[in-house]
């Protein structure tokens, strides 16, 4: 059988959000740099504040090049996806390889980022088979193409008809950098050669982007101390 993705695409506005106090990928969130802006009384007194300016917004453009998720053994490299012509998302062509849909925002900006990829093939499982056993918090790794990586953990799992598929919440806009997995999911529609239904794997950003192959933890020790 065949895992076949049907997603319709809904145009939408990326907007910046608000100021806030705290990072979004932390668990507690820590105070970034700061920009100047200014802020009038009702007195009419014009005052200059400091508005945190969160480090996503200050990475370069850069297209994702690899997806891995530890959790259930995935590890692919990614090729671009566009739009069909009937408005439909593309679909990767090699069964083994997750897409990036190009015309949404990469992964680490503003927005959700949307990674796709089939669920079985005639021969067998495909990229995302394992997909649907994903919890919340388990951790998703997305590689850049100047070899950043940013990190994301699972917020949550959902699968929606096809044709009910709620395009405001996959592909509308965020408040922060986010990202979403989508894989065919439900029953198979025969007569179709499709699944009847999308399952969704909503994620945010877990910290800041750091180069790849960086652990984030205690510098390794020198060779002579080992």
């Amino acid at each position: 059988m065949v895992g076949l993705l049907a997603l319709l695409m809904s145009a939408s506005t990326t907007t910046a959000p608000p100021a806030s106090l705290r990072e979004a990928g932390g668990a507690g969130g820590r105070t970034v740099p700061a920009a100047s802006a200014t802020r009038t009384s009702p007195s009419g007194s014009t005052t200059v504040i400091d508005v945190p300016i969160r480090s996503w917004r200050r990475l370069p453009p850069s297209p994702p090049v690899r997806v891995e998720i530890p959790g259930i053994g995935v590890s692919s490299a990614l090729v671009r996806l566009g739009r069909n012509r009937d408005g439909t998302m593309q679909v990767p062509t090699d069964f083994q390889v997750a897409g990036w849909f190009a015309e949404g925002p990469q992964p680490g900006q503003l927005g959700p980022a949307v990674i796709a990829g089939h669920v079985d093939s005639r021969t067998g499982p495909a990229i995302f088979y394992r997909l649907r056993e994903l919890r919340p918090g388990d951790l998703i790794r997305v590689t850049r193409a100047d070899r950043r990586e940013v990190r994301f953990v699972v917020e949550s799992l959902a699968s929606y008809p096809k044709q009910a598929l709620p395009t405001e919440l996959v592909y509308g806009s965020t408040t922060s950098p986010s990202l979403r997995l989508i894989t065919c999911a439900g029953s198979f529609d025969r007569a179709r050669r499709s699944y009847r239904d999308n399952l969704v794997v909503s994620a945010v950003i877990a910290g800041d982007p750091r180069p790849r192959g960086s652990a984030g933890g205690p510098p390794a020790r020198p060779e002579a101390e080992r």
